[in-house]
């Protein structure tokens, strides 16, 4: 098989891989730069969860892959068996090796679905419903729709870190709001393995308030580890308190499981692993702490940000400004703070803006109180988001409204 050379390879070819491609092609369009991806393709996963809420077209997620990829960036359609960076190296599973000048990290995590025991078995059937993959998240609509009066529905969050943290109660909100529009009582259950409900302060305050209004029974420190689909049984593990490690059999009429997560094999192997298996980067500059000439963005790297294509957003261009200025032999100047942005769907109609950088700092971006749920953060979720995605995220426009750094969280941010 064949070595071929790039200036830019990029890895990956999510949300991560095609909005820094976009951004290093707009600053600059004499680089040459290609995407290493195996899929056909392209999904916007934030609306995921909306498509298992009858919210939203599971069609209107995606896109084939050559209609995203920016005009000049080539496209590598095969997937990655080893880093090399000692050798400036990647080898491919078609049996090619790519040599490269830059390499960006953009893998993103896999699903790992076969870390809780009989859940691959039984995915997709007996009331087992997932809005983390796509050719799962139309079933979870089938399931609330199939719930009958005195139902029993579990909901699951898994071991962080792992994408989309508020996603696994999103599910259970919009499933309640679902059942009470339709007068249906049903007992709801929330399995969380963190000892809080979300990790800012701030919402999580909020947050506690939105699951008692729809009767949403949260369980803390429990960990999924075994699903009996055709018995219709969960099994939990505790990971924390007085029971530690004792496990509990749960059963469920419904079961939406968010799957532990974690890097591909390929990253976690890698010399650019840190001991958790994700890429090891500064958390500001993104830039690989033992290898000069890499960078990673997305949810493959170690940042400790929340893993939301709202970072993705804001760590597009910090790599693509950083990788510039360090070909150029300039320092490296721009910064990632950490920022993500979770927009915490409450009910249909109603969202909570949650807007945060590093620390769980709250840095909202317009001048309104974020801890409230409102229907024009469901317009902005809904309507508004998919189309900045498509047309401005993934073709390098980069102007947006600033977060606001100031805000204190005793009162409604100034306008500025």
């Amino acid at each position: 098989m064949a070595t071929r050379h790039r200036q830019v390879l990029i890895v990956g070819g999510g949300t991560a891989g095609i909005a820094v491609a976009a951004s290093l092609s707009k600053r600059d369009g004499g680089l040459d730069i290609a995407i290493v991806e195996p899929s056909r393709q392209h999904y916007y996963q934030p609306a995921f969860s909306l498509v298992g809420a009858g919210q939203f077209d599971i069609d209107a997620t995606r896109r084939q892959i050559e209609l995203v990829v920016p005009p000049g960036v080539g496209l590598i359609r095969a997937g990655v068996t080893a880093f090399r960076p000692e050798a400036n190296a990647v080898d491919l599973t078609d049996g090619n090796t790519f040599t490269y000048d830059w390499l960006i990290v953009a893998t993103g995590v896999g699903l790992d679905w076969d870390k809780v025991s009989g859940l691959r078995e039984t995915l997709g059937k007996n009331g087992v419903c997932s809005n983390y993959a796509p050719e799962h998240a139309p079933y979870t609509w089938q399931c609330v729709q199939a719930l009958k009066p005195d139902a029993h529905a579990v909901f699951t969050q898994p071991p962080l870190p792992f994408k989309c943290p508020g996603a696994p109660q999103k599910a259970a909100y919009l499933t309640a709001d679902y059942l009470r529009r339709k007068g249906q009582g049903a007992r709801l259950d929330y399995y969380v393995h963190a000892p809080v409900i979300f990790g800012v302060p701030y919402f999580a305050r909020e947050l506690v308030k939105v699951a008692a209004r729809h009767g949403i029974a949260v369980h803390y420190q429990h960990n999924l580890v075994a699903v009996d689909g055709g018995k219709k049984l969960a099994t939990f593990e505790a990971v924390g308190g007085d029971g530690q490690g004792q496990r509990i059999e749960v059963p469920f009429d419904m079961l939406h499981v968010a799957p532990p997560q974690s890097p591909p094999a390929a990253v976690r192997t890698s010399p650019l692993a840190n001991p958790a298996g994700f890429v090891e980067v500064d958390q500001n500059s993104l830039r690989h702490t033992r290898f000069a000439n890499v960078f990673a963005l997305g949810d493959a790297c170690s940042t400790a940000n929340s893993k939301t294509a709202a970072a993705v957003r804001k760590q597009a261009p910090v790599v693509a400004q950083n990788l510039l200025a360090a070909v150029a032999g300039r320092p490296l100047t721009a910064a990632y703070d950490g920022y993500a942005s979770c927009p915490l769907t409450t009910a249909i109609g109603k969202v909570i803006m949650a807007e945060f950088i590093y620390g769980g700092k709250v840095t909202p971006t317009l001048p309104l109180d974020p801890s409230q749920e409102r229907s024009f953060n469901w317009w902005i979720k809904k309507t508004a988001l998919p189309v900045f995605y498509w047309n401005y995220m993934l073709r390098g426009h980069e102007w947006f409204l600033k977060h606001n750094t100031a805000f204190t969280g005793d009162a409604p941010p100034p306008a500025s």
